[in-house]
């Protein structure tokens, strides 16, 4: 029997020595990289696999610990969304599967993460939808209550008829559990309502043809709102969904609907309305259309001129304390009575308002720029800057340097009694480098609000 010769020479000389190879590690790739979801209102747009693609969030949240998918060479997912049912479709299609470490995803789990009961089986049932659900949405509908109608004189696109109605019952839940994968596909970081919670509230924002015959009626958004107690005998409303579905964005009707929901919260007397961690879309949004609003609201013209009165007649450069420039208690009470805008939501158009009447602009910016450091350095440093307040500090840690700091307060007081915190100068520049850069984005955002109400 032959056996292997172990030559010394071969383990000594590194050129010599064998090569061995190793199988290439799975790597992964990323949901977004190959799935592409499509919004499509005909059988033939998903047969010909067309129809309007829509851009998700982050996808990773919903495959794996990691939020990759695995085992896959060539691999391509395409989803059909239907706007008649909203039941979708996945088409998955890929060269070929291989554990290389790291498993293979599971795909369909992955996918039911997001579309749930939505996602049909086979592609001949998907396009069924569209001839055995022509009618869903209306039924859906039917026994709802309409809040309003009519159009709204801003909207970009020509439309025959709008209608925000108000859905009860077990509708209401069955139609917003297929609502929910453009909620989690479109809004980065949201959750689910709960829709056995009586207290929330759907509105469906609907357009409706005269020939319903022919053109059922097209769900184009809808807003979930909670109808939260106020003592003693009041309610709050606050926001928490509003999105209007790709194929009908940036043509007015989200305007439509939030405005048709602010004319509810005056109609039913509500405490005041408010809105649940809004992006800076809606806040944009929401601030067109309360600055007109505002303006004619008689009650806070006089504080407001008093306001800008003072701006145009101080130099804020050569002060030696700190100037408030917010509106008085009794204006912000008015408000909240008269409008339903929360105390939150007014001091941001305040400024605004601020902007709007300091005409040149240009004359004043500076003074202006001033108030709103002020309001941005109180918010994020503290009341009181250069006395007692709130403090955050960087400190040296072992862990994310991006999360870690220490944040202290300091009893108020004045004189020697306050004792500031020694901040390196370095600190300090940085801090106020971060200050501006936050008040050039606030200033952009305003001059862009107050840009749409001039026109409109």
């Amino acid at each position: 029997m032959g056996t292997k010769h172990h030559s010394s020479d071969t383990v000594s000389d590194p050129k010599k020595r064998r090569k061995v190879g190793f199988s290439k590690t799975d790597e992964g790739v990323q949901p977004n990289d190959c799935i592409k979801v499509y919004i499509v209102s005909r059988e033939d747009e998903a047969v010909s696999q067309e129809g309007f693609l829509i851009e998700p969030v982050d996808l990773s949240t919903f495959f794996e610990e990691d939020g990759k998918i695995y085992g896959f060479q060539g691999l391509k997912i395409t989803v059909w969304i239907s706007s008649i049912s909203f039941q979708a479709y996945a088409d998955i299609s890929f060269e070929s599967t291989c554990d290389a470490g790291k498993g293979i995803t599971d795909l369909k789990s992955s996918l039911q993460n997001i579309f749930a009961d939505n996602l049909v089986e086979t592609k001949d049932d998907f396009l069924k939808t569209f001839t055995t659900e022509t009618i869903y949405v209306k039924s859906m509908i039917s026994n709802g209550k309409v809040i309003s109608n009519g159009l709204n004189g801003h909207l970009k696109a020509d439309c025959s008829d709008l209608e925000v109605v108000r859905v009860d019952g077990p509708s209401t839940g069955l139609l917003y559990c297929r609502l929910v994968p453009l909620v989690l596909l479109l809004v980065d970081g949201s959750n689910p309502i709960d829709v056995t919670d009586p207290d929330w509230e759907v509105y469906l924002l609907v357009e409706k043809k005269n020939d319903e015959q022919d053109n059922p009626p097209k769900l184009l958004g809808f807003a979930a709102l909670y109808r939260f107690f106020h003592y003693p005998d009041s309610h709050r409303l606050r926001l928490g969904q509003i999105l209007v579905f790709p194929p009908y964005q940036r043509k007015g009707y989200g305007g439509f609907l939030f405005q048709v929901i602010t004319n509810m919260a005056v109609a039913d007397n509500v405490c005041d309305l408010s809105i649940e961690e809004p992006l800076d879309l809606l806040q944009h949004l929401r601030a067109c259309i309360d600055i007109p609003r505002l303006l004619a609201l008689q009650a806070i013209q006089p504080s407001l001129n008093s306001t800008v009165s003072r701006l145009k007649e101080e130099n804020l450069a050569k002060r030696t304390q700190m100037t408030r420039f917010s509106p008085p208690s009794d204006t912000i009470e008015e408000v909240r009575k008269t409008l339903k805008i929360n105390k939150k939501q007014f001091l941001q158009c305040w400024e605004i308002l601020i902007y709007l009447a300091l005409d040149p602009i240009e004359k004043y910016l500076e003074n202006f720029r001033t108030i709103v450091l002020d309001r941005i350095r109180a918010d994020v440093i503290g009341k009181d800057t250069g006395a007692g307040g709130k403090r955050v500090l960087e400190v040296p840690t072992e862990f994310d340097s991006e999360v870690s700091f220490v944040m202290f307060k300091t009893n108020g007081g004045g004189g020697d009694e306050v004792k500031e915190v020694e901040i390196e100068e370095s600190d300090k520049i940085k801090q106020e480098e971060q200050l501006q850069k936050l008040v050039d984005e606030r200033i952009e955002a305003i001059k862009l609000v107050a840009e749409k109400v001039s026109v409109s």
